[in-house]
């Protein structure tokens, strides 16, 4: 079990950020994009390369940008400690209130609020699945809790043009752009998340190799949750589950991932489609739809595009409510068994 003292040292991985450059880039980002953009009343008109004055913090610049910064060279940085990391970000959240409360409140205004808080609300998820992959414990109040699932039943949906992405005047991430339509043939969904009752007889049948944070234990079924060995509650979405093994798992029951298209539409149509306890792999590749312009905080999908990922939807019981929409397109590469990822699945 991981105790990481006063200086938060954690070991190099390529799934998360080392805490303290984490907290420090969650405070830099407020600055760069509020208090030190001159443009940020523009909202998506800004200019993302405007000259800035220095921020309250000389090196933040090579320190939290994570455009420049390597993830490799975060690890070696000579960052504040603990203190001024929060110092720092004590500084720069009573800044940002205080800019706040004397905005318009109208899109350009607020464009750069809503970017820079969901921003931090996915990274705060973030610290969820690192204490995941550390076996850091966390109090129940933090823990994304599971809720028992009813019985899975296939949603017949008819064929349709589909309205792909978001659309509309509210704030949206440049991913979610253009809108745009999809034909779909008619299909059937399954109606919740596959549940570990439904995926455990892969395993057993030789199907799906064993995923890292399970285990049978003298015959029980144990999971590994933030550092404990838990009985498994079977009726709960399966979770921490990679494309691959969602894959594995629909060869064997003979079934198939959702696209993003049919997953949003069945969403939007089926009343008994229910959603939120995990984030859901889809077998659409996370790609840039047709007209992508990026947004002032350009890099917020372009290493998505370059790397090989895919579409999950959907939201987990770690997400802030707030992120949770239908139309929001999260990404990850295929490995990724730490985030808080399962799957629905459509009959073939």
């Amino acid at each position: 079990m991981a105790k990481l003292g006063p200086t938060l040292r954690l070991p190099y991985s390529t799934q998360f950020n080392p805490t303290l450059w984490e907290v420090g880039h969650v405070a830099w980002f407020y600055d760069v994009w509020i208090a030190r953009n001159p443009q940020r009343h523009l909202g998506l008109a800004a200019d993302p390369d405007c000259p800035r004055p220095e921020g309250r913090l000389t090196s933040a610049d090579n320190w939290y940008n994570s455009s420049l910064v390597k993830h490799t060279t975060r690890w070696d940085l000579l960052l504040p400690d603990l203190a001024g990391t929060q110092a720092y970000l004590a500084a720069s959240l009573a800044e940002t209130l205080a800019l706040l409360a004397g905005e318009p409140e109208d899109f350009d205004h607020l464009y750069f609020y809503r970017l820079a808080l969901f921003h931090e609300d996915m990274h705060a998820e973030a610290a969820t699945y690192m204490a995941q992959a550390l076996d850091i414990p966390l109090p129940a109040q933090l823990r994304p809790w599971e809720c028992p699932l009813p019985a899975s039943v296939d949603i017949a949906l008819p064929a349709t043009t589909w309205r792909l992405g978001h659309e509309g005047s509210d704030f949206a991430f440049d991913n979610e752009l253009l809108a745009h339509e999809v034909p779909l043939a008619s299909f059937r969904i399954d109606s919740v998340p596959v549940s570990w009752g439904r995926f455990l007889p892969a395993i057993e049948a030789g199907a799906v190799g064993m995923p890292r944070y399970l285990r049978k234990e003298k015959g029980e079924w144990q999971a590994l949750r933030y550092g404990h060995w838990e009985t498994l509650n079977l009726d709960v979405a399966a979770v921490h589950l990679t494309w691959d093994e969602a894959q594995s798992w629909c060869a064997w029951a003979g079934r198939r991932l959702p696209t993003e298209a049919e997953w949003e539409y069945a969403v939007s149509s089926a009343p008994t489609f229910q959603w939120g306890d995990v984030w859901e792999w889809t077998s659409s590749r996370f790609a840039p739809f047709a007209g992508f312009v990026a947004h002032p905080y350009r890099d917020y999908s372009r290493f998505g595009f370059e790397e090989h990922r895919y579409a999950l939807k959907g939201a987990s019981r770690a997400t802030d409510p707030r992120m949770a929409h239908p139309k929001y397109r999260n990404y990850f590469t295929v490995e990724r068994n730490d985030i808080h990822s399962g799957f629905r699945s459509c009959a073939m």
